[in-house]
């Protein structure tokens, strides 16, 4: 990739990103869709699936000799191109190249959690202010489900990771 090349954002019709990118790369342009993998659970089955990172979203390589973007916003799959006034808005191609170099099988890793299933952590803010739990499940949009002692039972409950700070263990 030269200096000049760079990547713009099109935004895609909902579940359209695999069709989006299909018709694009038919276009001559270079796409990149990064992928994570997913837990689905689907009547009593559960599998891993890969699904984008940035649903909606693809992003679009426009090399110096193809300056021409607006052929992009016609393609079928394709809503529209994110723009800055008239001019399309350019990603930083750190960003993109960071994207890839996480990836593995086709799939963005994700970096590791700070938080795992078992761990003591402490809650802090809001009513539960103070009191100890376990981590039950880690769940997707920073939601943690946590067990509280409380009153010699044991209560579960859904706690934003924002508000868990790890206990040291000893």
């Amino acid at each position: 990739m030269t200096e000049s090349a760079r990547w713009i954002v099109a935004t895609t019709h909902p579940h359209s990103e695999d069709i989006a990118r299909e018709h694009l790369e038919r276009q001559g342009f270079a796409v990149y869709c990064p992928m994570i993998r997913k837990r689905r659970s689907h009547a009593r089955r559960v599998e891993t699936v890969l699904r984008p990172l940035f649903p909606g979203y693809i992003f679009v390589h426009l090399a110096p000799e193809r300056g021409v973007w607006r052929p992009i916003q016609s393609t079928t799959g394709v809503r529209s191109v994110v723009r800055f006034g008239e001019e399309p808005a350019v990603l930083d191609t750190a960003f993109i190249a960071a994207l890839q170099a996480r990836e593995e099988d086709g799939a963005v890793i994700r970096p590791p959690e700070p938080f795992e299933v078992g761990q003591q952590v402490q809650i802090e803010g809001g009513p539960l202010d103070g009191l100890l739990a376990r981590i039950l499940t880690l769940n997707d949009r920073d939601r943690i489900t946590v067990l509280l002692e409380v009153m010699n039972r044991g209560v579960k409950t859904m706690v934003d990771s924002r508000h868990l700070t790890p206990v040291p263990t000893s």
